[in-house]
């Protein structure tokens, strides 16, 4: 089926059914977010199952990371005064 919007010619793909409204719809709306860049990550399901949202994941992977650096500093502390 073709459609003219603006004198453009537009064609609809066959799934598309005809009471689909587009009419309040902004072309481009998330455009810029998506240039942008995101920093999504894939869980595997196993480990998926174990957070039940984002930000418990983020409390987890905050807690991890101060317990390495924890780690990292209290072994550069060891070494520096092993050897001084």
């Amino acid at each position: 089926m073709k459609k003219e919007i603006k004198g453009k010619p537009t064609s609809r793909p066959e799934d598309m059914l005809t009471e689909y409204d587009f009419s309040g719809g902004v072309r481009g709306k998330f455009a810029r977010g998506y240039a942008e860049g995101t920093n999504l990550i894939l869980l595997d399901p196993d480990i998926a199952d174990l957070f039940p949202n984002a930000e418990a994941v983020n409390q987890a992977l905050r807690a991890l990371a101060q317990v390495a650096r924890r780690q990292v500093g209290l072994s550069s502390r060891t070494t520096s005064t092993t050897l001084g």
